[in-house]
């Protein structure tokens, strides 16, 4: 009798650490759901240690604003995160699952972001391109401008000289000599 009362005890302790620590709240959040939510605030969170002020600028509380798009409060988000919590295995699995969306995520930003960047390096490259071809344009106006300016005054110089070398070449002519009835008029 003794072995049959310590069997019976030893399965009824058996069974009573089988329970559930924690009890299934009333409305259960789908597990699919929950890692939404928890992606979600995931983001959140980062936004706001990256950037404080852009929710203190809206005035929005994003929790609420989340809560509001799953139709879910905040306690019964609490209730179920705790049920979840309470299997430590499948919560560990939801968070790894929203680990990974989240380096998909950054892994496609970067990626967009890197593309971005090139292609303003390319257009800031384009703008220095024809930024060049105009200076080098402006560059041989202004030697075209020059050259003609030294060519005038090469002409003025020679028509200087010619003046000059006129000048100097020019023979004195004698005064011609009119005579009018006789007499000479100069």
């Amino acid at each position: 009798m003794k072995k049959t009362v310590s069997f019976l005890a030893l399965i009824m302790l058996f069974f009573s650490c089988k329970e559930d620590a924690v009890k299934k709240p009333e409305h259960l959040i789908d597990r699919e759901v929950m890692e939404n939510i928890i992606y979600d605030l995931s983001l959140i969170d980062a936004i706001k240690y990256n950037e404080p002020s852009t929710t203190e600028e809206y005035k929005v509380n994003p929790k609420e604003f989340i809560f509001r798009k799953y139709k879910v409060d905040s306690a019964q988000f609490a209730q179920n995160n705790i049920y979840y919590a309470s299997d430590f295995e499948s919560y560990k699995a939801m968070y790894d699952s929203v680990i990974k969306r989240i380096d998909r995520k950054k892994a496609l930003l970067d990626s967009l972001v890197k593309k971005e960047v090139k292609r303003d390096s390319l257009n800031q490259a384009k703008k220095k391109r024809i930024d060049s071809i105009a200076t080098a344009k402006k560059v041989a106006l202004a030697k075209k401008d020059s050259l003609k300016k030294i060519k005038k005054k090469d002409s003025l110089l020679l028509l200087k000289k010619k003046i000059t070398s006129a000048k100097k070449t020019i023979v004195p002519v004698k005064k011609s000599v009119v005579i009018k009835n006789g007499k000479i008029v100069n």
